[in-house]
């Protein structure tokens, strides 16, 4: 298992509540955002502010951390590709175990699956790209009603509600058209 940095930023030093099941902690904090926090067409710009209001709370298995990430999202509109900016507040809550809490046997199935504590640390960033992830919208609109984009030209349908095109001709009968100019 790989040691956690204390000094990382999204690492956090549990030892002030001493594992005396009531004892809570507040941690206020801004943080970079990480690499990659979001989907394809949606996320926390790296780097970017993302400011937590935690709450940390010494039960019997571990550290109960409840907390609040808010953040600055950026990506495009699946229907149209226009830049969307907007903000997202996210709430979350895990459970991180006691490292040296002993489970049974039928528990080791779902070890992986368990936050735990590294030498009294904590960290918070699989937890933060969870929640972030799961709050963002599947497909990111840039309006609840974008039209999107024409699909013969491209052009954004929004800019221009009257935009169309003349029927196609189709090419099997093209010979026809031909014949039909010719008579007028």
């Amino acid at each position: 298992m790989n040691s956690l940095d204390p000094r990382a930023p999204l690492v956090l030093d549990t030892r002030e509540l001493g594992r005396r099941p009531g004892s809570q902690q507040e941690v206020v904090r801004s943080v970079e955002a990480p690499a990659e926090l979001g989907i394809e067409v949606l996320r926390v710009p790296e780097g970017s502010p993302v400011e937590l209001d935690l709450r940390l709370e010494a039960v019997m298995e571990g550290v109960l951390v409840t907390g609040t990430a808010h953040a600055v999202l950026e990506g495009e509109c699946v229907r149209c590709l226009e830049p969307i900016r907007d903000e997202v507040s996210i709430d979350f809550q895990e459970l991180f175990v006691y490292d040296d809490v002993r489970h049974d046997q039928s528990d080791e199935d779902l070890d992986d699956e368990v936050s735990k504590l590294e030498d009294d640390l904590l960290d918070l960033e699989p937890l933060l790209r969870d929640a972030v992830v799961l709050a963002l919208p599947f497909q990111p609109l840039c309006q609840d009603d974008c039209p999107g984009l024409c699909v013969e030209c491209g052009a954004r349908l929004a800019d221009d509600p009257d935009h169309g095109h003349d029927e196609p001709v189709d090419p099997r009968w093209a010979g026809l058209a031909a014949l039909k100019q010719d008579e007028d």
